[in-house]
């Protein structure tokens, strides 16, 4: 166990992210002692203890009893001034603060004698230095679309947050790219519309999302209930421009077509879908695609769809229960085109159980012969709610073949892109990836030939616009531009309550709109 021990319990999550990002496989701890710790308990498996002293960024570490400290003047604005503030969330030097802390904290790490480091603790320098949460393009994204210049953007990386170069280019082109597009599409004056459909033929070892298993009594009365939430729904921004749709899940097309049709008649009698930019259909599992279906979708004006193998081979398919074959998803890709789909994404998963770099090598192989629009590579997340946690705890499913090769994996995956004419996007990380089990890892990148990308996908992950999300499970993400502040609205998850609670539903979305009447009233 790594412990750290402050003053008071602020920026806590931040440095346990941070902390946990140098030691992979660690459990990282929080405590908040006011008086200098002692010696750890005898009872108590405690490899490292970081004291922090607030107001003279005094930080130091005691690798059992092997101390290491770096002292610093006070805060700019005058010793014990970050004290004074009872709110400190209303600090004006708050994110000043924040980032020096976090900045001290990866030097002491980072310099600390690798000889001093005691038996068993292994540590390893996080790429992106002190950029710990899932959105590192934000930051970047932001100042470009400020139109500050890319050098001074550059430098800062390194000298703020400590980036190291390839991640700090990285972050500049994918953000560029997202700034580019979402000028293009006039985000500021629009707002984008997700629909959940939350039915899939079989739930995969990973996944933590809302899907049940598809009942064609349950979808439709499920369909009921999502119509009225869309009819009423259509009012709330109906002054605005619809930027973009996306059809996600589950698997939407666990839908039979003649439901699939009803779904899309019914987004189409309630949502000017024609004048947005971009119409998205997750189509996902290759079992779940027909020509039935295709045609439907097509015949609707969908534009880009996704048919997701996460992986080309077939024993981590069996594994992971996707009840699909590997030639099933090139048959479904194959079928897509035949129907007249140009914008095709695939997903991709590095680090599934089992997998090494070769196997990864091998999908790529086969992707690079469907060659698809867009390809999204996502690393391996072990989410508390998924089977898969279950899995390697009760079966022993091997783990560390996954921390192993989940790096060489990446580099493969962004060779591959590039040598295919992808570019990088959009970007995020999420939480207990499998390189970095318990702190931020890995990202997830979007690659896409040149006018095949996704405008939602960029929307959803920068939060720069607000997204209006209907379904079971779906969460509305109210964007106050002014402010730069996002306002969750959460529909509940399970199908059934849903259909039975959908007047509550409702009311929940009726708040936005009286709240937005009332201010477009007092503008």
């Amino acid at each position: 166990m790594v412990k750290i021990i402050l003053p008071e319990r602020d920026f806590d999550y931040e440095l346990q992210a941070l902390v946990a990002s140098f030691f992979p496989g660690q459990q990282v701890q929080v405590e908040v002692c006011v008086e200098k710790p002692g010696n750890a308990r005898e009872d108590e498996e405690l490899l490292a203890i970081i004291n922090i002293k607030w107001s003279k960024y005094k930080i130091s570490a005691d690798f059992q009893a092997k101390s290491f400290l770096i002292s610093r003047q006070s805060f700019v604005t005058g010793d014990g001034d970050w004290h004074k503030h009872i709110d400190k969330s209303a600090h004006p030097y708050r994110t000043y603060y924040k980032n020096v802390l976090k900045k001290l904290v990866f030097n002491l790490i980072k310099d600390f004698p690798e000889e001093m480091l005691p038996e068993g603790l292994a540590r390893r320098v996080p790429a992106w230095g002190t950029m710990t949460g899932v959105r590192p393009v934000k930051i970047v994204m932001d100042e470009i679309l400020k139109g500050n210049d890319i050098n001074c953007i550059r430098k800062n990386l390194d000298k703020v947050y400590c980036l190291n170069s390839e991640k700090a280019e990285l972050a500049l082109q994918v953000a560029a790219c997202e700034a580019g597009l979402l000028k293009k599409a006039g985000y500021g004056s629009g707002y984008s519309l997700y629909i959940g459909i939350p039915f899939c033929p079989t739930t995969c070892l990973y996944c933590s999302f809302a899907s049940n298993p598809y009942y064609k009594e349950l979808a439709d009365a499920y369909l009921e209930a999502l119509f009225k939430e869309m009819e009423y729904s259509s009012q709330i921004f109906k002054d605005r421009k619809l930027s973009s749709v996306y059809i996600g899940g589950g698997t939407p097309t666990a839908l039979d077509a003649w439901q699939l049709s009803k779904l899309l008649e019914a987004l189409h009698r309630y949502f000017p879908v024609d004048k947005s930019v971009e119409f998205t259909v997750e189509a996902g599992r290759p079992d779940s695609i027909t020509e039935d279906k295709l045609k439907v979708l097509h015949s609707h004006g969908t534009g880009r769809i996704s048919v997701n193998p996460q992986t080309m081979q077939q024993k981590t398919l069996d594994i992971i229960g996707r009840r699909h074959t590997a030639r099933q998803t090139a048959d479904a890709f194959k079928l897509a085109r035949k129907n007249g789909f140009n914008n095709i994404n695939m997903d991709l998963i590095t680090g599934l159980p089992g997998e090494t770099a070769k196997d990864f090598k091998d999908t790529l192989s086969q992707i690079r012969e469907l060659g698809p629009d867009s390809l999204t590579i996502h690393s391996l997340v072990i989410k508390r709610a998924s089977k898969l946690r279950e899995k390697i705890q009760e079966d022993g499913i091997e783990d560390g073949s996954r921390v192993l090769y989940m790096e060489e994996m990446f580099n493969i995956g962004q060779q591959f892109a590039m040598e295919q004419g992808y570019h990088p996007y959009y970007m995020y990380r999420q939480k207990n990836s499998a390189r970095c089990v318990g702190s931020a890892g890995q990202e997830n990148i979007g690659y896409a030939r040149e006018g095949k990308e996704c405008l939602y996908n960029i929307l959803i992950m920068e939060e720069k616009q607000t997204i209006l999300a209907l379904g079971a499970g779906a969460s509305t993400k109210l964007y106050h531009m002014g402010m730069g502040q996002v306002e969750r609205i959460e529909n509940v998850k399970n199908v059934n309550d849903y259909i039975r609670r959908i007047d509550e539903m409702i009311g929940r979305k009726k708040s936005i709109y009286d709240r937005l009447y009332k201010k477009n009233n007092r503008e």
